[in-house]
């Protein structure tokens, strides 16, 4: 006897009946989901914004306020600072190059004893600081006393150019062209500047595009670096602003700016081992030289005399010493530790000395005996306490000046 299967039969009201429970099940699901996404919009989407977003500081809409009040500050800030920021174009007489060989191959030199003529050899920024057309630029741009510089500003006007004075100790000059009511930009505090605040740079980009903008935010402050000059001389720069807005060729002595259009730094080098690596002179360290060249006709620099190497914890055990802090004179390269004739000198100080202290303030890496100095003016007396033979010592120096 074989197994059979059977299908029961089902009646018509059983497949009426099995259709309206399809059917309201289908009509439920979709009751569901739409509900669903309304509660998702309604409670969901605003308790998302107030519980997640608020905890990075913003909802949606106000970020997107916040990068449209930053662009609307950029803009403001470049549009306030602008006009006053200028090209300073570099000429020589050279002479006339003169062509010789084949019309397949040809080379050009120097005629012997021919004409000359005026060529331009390079180009950099800078930016009015007053409306008589007292200019700050980089001293590395204007450093050529056999060049002639010419000014051209925003609307395409060009001027003769004088430079007044330049900074011994840092990248800065001043240059002066004869002009009426020129535009003029404010000067701001850089010792208020925090890491990662929006700045813009802008100057005389490659020596083409005059007036470039770039921005960036600060990367650093308080570098120390070591840049190189046209000419293949090196100058320590200290405690700079490293920014990541672009900063090429020809922006050297622009203006680095912030949000509110004040000048905080003057752009002055760039590395040349990574990207978007640039530096500026924080706008502070100039505004003392600008002072001195509108009171005295130049940039005046306190003068101790000395040469020195920081004492660190490796410099302590090299030399034996009994501190870890300090400025232990020693000469170098055949050159005294303390320069005769100068301030030290006067004072008594004298190879392998140690100074420790500047009217109270300790001298150690992070506080430079030269940076310390640049804050004063010559003919201030300071107190020097100095550590020589085991013994400390309190020496009064009248710094003398810079030459």
């Amino acid at each position: 006897m074989t197994n059979m299967e059977f299908e029961p039969e089902t009646n018509d009201s059983q497949k009426n009946y099995l259709t309206r429970v399809r059917n309201i099940a289908l009509f439920t699901g979709l009751i569901a989901g739409l509900g669903g996404g309304l509660v998702g919009t309604v409670y969901l989407a605003p308790w998302y914004q107030i519980h997640v977003l608020k905890q990075s500081g913003a909802t949606i809409g106000q970020q997107r306020e916040v990068v449209l009040d930053e662009q609307s500050a950029t803009i403001d800030a470049v549009a306030k600072v602008n006009p006053a920021v200028v090209s300073i174009v570099i000429t020589k007489d050279l002479p006339k190059l003169e062509r010789f060989g084949s019309p397949f191959e040809f080379f050009f030199q120097p005629a012997p004893g021919g004409p000359t003529q005026k060529q331009e050899v390079g180009a950099g920024s800078g930016f009015i600081i007053t409306a008589d057309g007292m200019i700050v630029t980089n001293k590395h741009v204007v450093e050529d006393t056999k060049a002639e510089y010419t000014v051209v500003t925003k609307d395409g006007q060009k001027y003769s150019a004088k430079v007044l004075a330049t900074d011994p100790f840092n990248d800065v000059a001043v240059v002066k062209i004869d002009g009426r009511n020129m535009p003029t930009v404010t000067l701001g505090d850089s010792s208020q500047l925090k890491l990662g605040q929006r700045v813009v740079a802008i100057g005389n980009a490659l020596g083409q595009f005059q007036n470039s903008v770039t921005t960036g935010v600060v990367s650093g402050t308080g570098r120390n670096i070591t840049a190189g000059g046209v000419f293949g001389q090196t100058e320590t720069l200290s405690e700079v602003i490293q920014t990541d807005a672009a900063i090429n060729p020809g922006n050297s002595g622009g203006p680095l700016i912030d949000l509110s259009g004040q000048v905080i730094g003057v752009n002055s080098a760039v590395s040349e081992q990574g990207q978007l690596i640039g530096f500026a002179i924080p706008i502070n360290q100039v505004k003392k030289a600008i002072d001195d060249v509108k009171q005295f006709g130049k940039v005046r620099r306190a003068f101790l005399g000395i040469r020195y190497v920081l004492v660190n914890d490796d410099v302590k055990e090299q030399y034996n010493l009994s501190v870890n802090y300090g400025a232990y004179l020693l000469g170098s390269d055949g050159q005294p530790a303390v320069i005769p004739g100068g301030p030290a000198a006067m004072s008594g100080l004298s190879e392998k000395d140690v100074i420790l202290e500047l009217n109270g303030q300790t001298i150690d890496t992070d506080h430079n005996l030269a940076d310390i100095i640049k804050s004063h003016n010559p003919g201030d007396r300071v107190s020097l306490k100095v550590l020589r033979q085991g013994r400390e010592r309190l020496v009064s120096v009248t710094l003398g000046e810079a030459q």
